[in-house]
């Protein structure tokens, strides 16, 4: 049985939805949640019904998120999810070649980056109030090597096929009822060259 590859976004319209932060927080509110209304999701990131229905739209005109009907219980509430549980990518050589689309690559991985220190920073505040186990679990690592371009390439490979093996086998145990001692975890890898 083939892989289902993660889906990643070629169209520059659809990448232009993620340079608003507030997509960006309600795609991983939702991604977390697997699946939400935007009652749920306004609660989360303390913005109005109306903003937030406003933004899924936007990420569902672009198949990042769709509607969930199977979950309504009610014809009022509207569900959503994200379209694939392997969330999506982007590639900036498939921007460069055009100046708007590297801008907006540069917009959305610094969106993305920001984000990702704000959540690293808010874990740091809170750090004390986590039990042990978590603290001593938790980490921080950097590493230097020198690699060529398809190494660099296959090392990512490896690490994407790692961390989605445990993301498989959280989903399997939660599945199965095991949610005992269960949190969100964030992971955040940077594979990139510098010259020192």
């Amino acid at each position: 049985m083939a892989k289902e590859p993660t889906p990643t976004v070629t169209d520059l319209e659809a990448l232009k939805v993620f340079t608003h932060p507030l997509r960006i927080a309600l795609y991983r509110a939702l991604h977390a949640a697997r699946s939400a209304t935007a009652s749920q999701l306004a609660e989360q990131v303390e913005e109005t019904v109306s903003l937030v229905s406003y933004h899924l739209r936007k990420m569902a005109a672009h198949g990042f998120i769709v509607e969930a009907p199977e979950l309504s219980t009610d014809a009022r509430e509207r569900w959503w999810k994200p379209a694939s549980e392997k969330g999506w990518s982007f590639r900036s050589s498939d921007f460069v070649g055009d100046p708007e689309g590297a801008a907006v690559v540069g917009q959305v991985t610094r969106q993305l980056l920001a984000t990702r220190a704000e959540w690293h920073g808010a874990y740091l505040d809170q750090q004390a109030a986590w039990p042990k186990e978590w603290t001593d679990a938790s980490f921080s690592s950097e590493y230097l090597s020198r690699l060529t371009a398809a190494e660099l390439a296959e090392l990512g490979e490896e690490i994407h096929a790692l961390v989605r093996r445990w993301q498989k086998r959280g989903r399997a145990a939660e599945a199965a009822g095991d949610t005992e001692g269960r949190e969100h975890i964030a992971l955040h890898l940077y594979g990139f060259p510098y010259r020192p």
